[in-house]
């Protein structure tokens, strides 16, 4: 075989290697076969909480499912039901760390709160000032984006990212993730804007790995490095992490199972999404730790001393266009705020009541994820809603230790009205 056949061989070996890593990475696993169902459902927590989750854990015949509910106070009541992995009979509980898939989005936008106050950053800041050395390759109009555009969807950004973009950014061995989120950037900034910047919403992932290479730049560390420091150790978020959960091959975390309740064939950190949309979607914590981020944000909404500025909380959570998108959240009518996340192995939710003064959240080990119907038909969507529902019951009616509300917040309909399930 001559040598430049040779050269084309390896050349197109490379070129494969690069194809079948970046499919392992962005895919959510294939799916084994569906264990029996069993109705043995181990609960921990508040009994006011299992008892509520428990039926809804054997309705939809979800592996483990948690909920807490949250006042400006602290955590208030919050439990969990079932076992961390479909066929198996070990325990889910209190102490486990649960993947938020998108819920990421909200700390995201939070750190960028801390950063403008430390004046590394300004909510108009634009990527050209970010990267000035790199602005001549970009976009005209792109160049401009600006960090509050990035964060409310707005930005002109398409949804995800492309394989293409991940091969452009040399997703190979020997860089790091920070150096592939830099090469997803730029690569996105060189491109036109998919519709005018600042005319309107549209969800973007990739918006949001923007803002974490920017975030990079200014804070001169990694985007883990730098919410681990500025937003999870001053909320005494010990817990939180990057990726999937648990220790690989090993029950000693909740393993991930498909929207038709099928275990992902792996666990543990590499069984997500890529790490380069991290700020987009790749925290993972506890209960009570995940309940710290949202009682900061309550208080904060309403005013009362928090970790940011009263005026850092009215702008992350105020639509800049439009009425139903701020940064990092969606807003609903009567002040509610809510993300879900799912990185189709689990499935996350919290809301946001402001006007009422309490917040809930919701965890799975199941996906709501489904390429086949409306995720709202799922199994894991239905249990979320019913989940939601039976939560701000009990606060309703006063049986957890907070201060009862007047009425029900009733979650967005599935469907139409509420956002389909988010990496």
């Amino acid at each position: 075989m001559s040598v430049p056949r040779i050269r084309k061989k390896f050349d197109l070996l490379g070129v494969l290697t690069v194809l079948l890593l970046a499919v392992a990475m962005l895919a959510p696993g294939t799916r084994g076969d569906l264990p029996a169902w069993s109705e043995f459902c181990p609960v921990d927590g508040d009994p006011a909480v299992t008892d509520v989750l428990k039926p809804i854990r054997q309705k939809y015949r979800i592996p483990a499912l948690g909920g807490a509910v949250v006042t400006s106070e602290g955590l208030d009541v919050y439990g969990v039901v079932g076992t961390r992995k479909r066929g198996s009979d070990v325990p889910a509980t209190l102490h486990d760390k649960w993947h938020v898939g998108s819920c990421t989005k909200a700390m995201t936008a939070a750190l960028v709160g801390r950063l403008v106050e430390a004046g590394l950053l300004k909510w108009d800041t634009t990527a050209a000032d970010v990267f000035p050395d790199q602005a001549s390759t970009f976009d005209a109009d792109m160049g401009k984006v600006t960090v509050m555009q990035l964060l409310s969807h707005s930005g002109g950004v398409k949804r995800d990212l492309t394989l293409r973009a991940l091969i452009g950014s040399q997703f190979l061995p020997g860089h790091t993730v920070s150096e592939q989120r830099l090469q997803v950037t730029l690569r996105t900034l060189a491109e036109k804007p998919k519709y005018p910047r600042g005319s309107t919403n549209e969800y973007s992932n990739l918006g949001y790995i923007i803002v974490g290479a920017m975030i990079e730049k200014v804070a001169g560390r990694s985007w883990e490095d730098a919410i681990q420091e500025r937003l999870f150790k001053p909320l005494e978020m010990k817990s939180a992490g990057f990726g999937g959960t648990g220790t690989p091959g090993k029950l000693d975390q909740p393993w991930g199972h498909a929207d038709d309740g099928r275990p992902a064939d792996r666990n543990g950190p590499s069984a997500d999404n890529h790490p380069v949309l991290g700020p987009a979607g790749r925290v993972h914590c506890t209960m009570r730790d995940w309940a710290n981020f949202a009682v900061d944000q309550l208080r904060g909404s309403m005013g009362e001393p928090a970790l940011l500025a009263d005026s850092t909380y009215k702008i992350l959570h105020a639509p800049p266009v439009g009425k139903g998108t701020a940064l990092g959240w969606s807003v609903y009518p009567r002040d509610v705020l809510i993300h879900d996340g799912d990185n189709q192995r689990n499935f996350a939710c919290i809301i946001i009541d402001r006007r009422k003064s309490f917040a809930i959240l919701v965890c799975m080990n199941q996906s709501a994820h489904s390429s086949s119907f409306n995720g709202a038909g799922t199994p894991a969507y239905k249990a979320m809603d019913e989940a939601i529902l039976a939560l701000a019951g009990l606060h309703r009616d006063g049986h957890g230790r907070g201060k009862p509300i007047a009425d029900v917040v009733q979650p967005p309909a599935g469907g139409d009205g509420k956002p389909a399930p988010q990496p």
